[in-house]
């Protein structure tokens, strides 16, 4: 283990780090039907290996009813899943020879537990930067994370960053127009959750990886892509941060299913120029035992704006309890400079320094 200090401005914070590394990067072209498009994922995964993770994942999560009340989507997929993603996780299944329920299950699996934080900050200069934990209690994910590089007609529509097996994205990047995150909203019970995957077939409503996913394919620009993180249904609450290319573009959308329930701008005139949310209502306090963003905003404000850029951000997030034990990788992203997309996986998260 080698230790690191971060300095901000004066303010020493003594974080444990455990040599990042990038994850693999997988280019997937749009242009391919959806059924064969994934195909690329078993030129840097063993196919044997992530079968195993998928099923450890499917155990710890799901419960054991859902294997018998998925049985009648997989019987009418395509009744019930729309397209691509119904094509693309009938290849999933294909290429890492499981069962097609099992494939929807893992997908769903990862919609449960995203406890995360995600930052939005301003820079004197007007520059707009973002950044991300995103936290799962499963250790064999960050032998999953990928980056993924989506292309049209050979150029790069978006890139995000995801687990192999996955055909959501919870972390994305439009170049020049977006970038976008999401964190779950608050604690819900599993067997609630797994009814509203289930009903949220038949409403056809979004899972919220999805809608993420549709808006950075679709969206022209950061305005309309806060037009569809926000109005369109979804299967449960969640928080969008979205960040622009032009000075004041960046945003917090509280979400209920059928909308939103809060829209947190930046507003760096007034001071407000960084936005910090976890996986609580911003205008309530946190649970007690949670105190991931005190110390974020402690951080970012002993950082100053005048000193916020991509390496800072990353500091920031790397500071205990933002980083902590769960935390699977850290991406820090500008869609105004898109080449400098950046992910690190965080091999055994982030402790304490002693």
């Amino acid at each position: 283990m080698r230790r690191c200090s971060v300095l901000l401005l004066g303010f020493v914070l003594a974080v444990l780090c455990r040599a990042e590394f990038a994850p693999p990067t997988v280019n997937i072209s749009l242009d391919e039907e959806p059924e064969v498009r994934w195909a690329p994922l078993l030129t840097v995964f063993d196919k044997d290996y992530l079968r195993k993770a998928g099923a450890e994942i499917i155990d710890a999560t799901v419960p054991k009813w859902v294997h018998h009340a998925v049985a009648p989507i997989v019987a009418a997929l395509e009744k019930y899943v729309p397209q691509p993603y119904a094509g693309e996780i009938r290849g999933m299944a294909s290429n890492m020879g499981g069962s097609l329920a099992d494939t929807i299950m893992l997908n769903f699996a990862y919609e449960v537990s995203a406890f995360c934080t995600s930052i939005i900050a301003q820079d004197k200069n007007g520059n707009v930067y973002h950044g991300r934990n995103l936290d799962y209690p499963h250790s064999v994910l960050r032998n999953m994370t990928v980056d993924i590089i989506f292309l049209k007609k050979g150029k790069v529509a978006y890139r995000g960053t995801s687990f192999a097996g996955y055909v959501g994205l919870w972390t994305g990047q439009s170049p020049n127009k977006f970038t976008v995150s999401g964190d779950q909203r608050g604690s819900e019970h599993w067997w609630n959750y797994w009814k509203n995957v289930v009903s949220a077939f038949l409403l056809r409503r979004s899972p919220v990886s999805w809608l993420v996913r549709e808006a950075l394919e679709e969206a022209q620009d950061f305005e309309e892509a806060v037009m569809r993180l926000s109005k369109i249904p979804i299967i449960t609450g969640v928080y969008y941060i979205v960040g622009g290319v032009r000075a004041g573009e960046g945003v917090v959308i509280t979400r209920d299913r059928e909308g939103p329930a809060d829209i947190w701008p930046l507003d760096p005139v007034n001071g407000g120029w960084f936005r910090v949310e976890t996986n609580f209502d911003h205008w309530l306090p946190p649970p007690a035992r949670d105190h991931r963003r005190d110390a974020a905003n402690k951080a970012l404000n002993a950082t100053g704006q005048e000193h916020i850029n991509m390496d800072t951000l990353y500091q920031v997030l790397s500071v205990h309890p933002v980083c902590n034990g769960i935390t699977v990788y850290t991406t820090t992203m500008s869609a105004a400079t898109p080449e400098k997309y950046k992910t690190l996986v965080r091999p055994q998260g982030c402790s304490k320094a002693d």
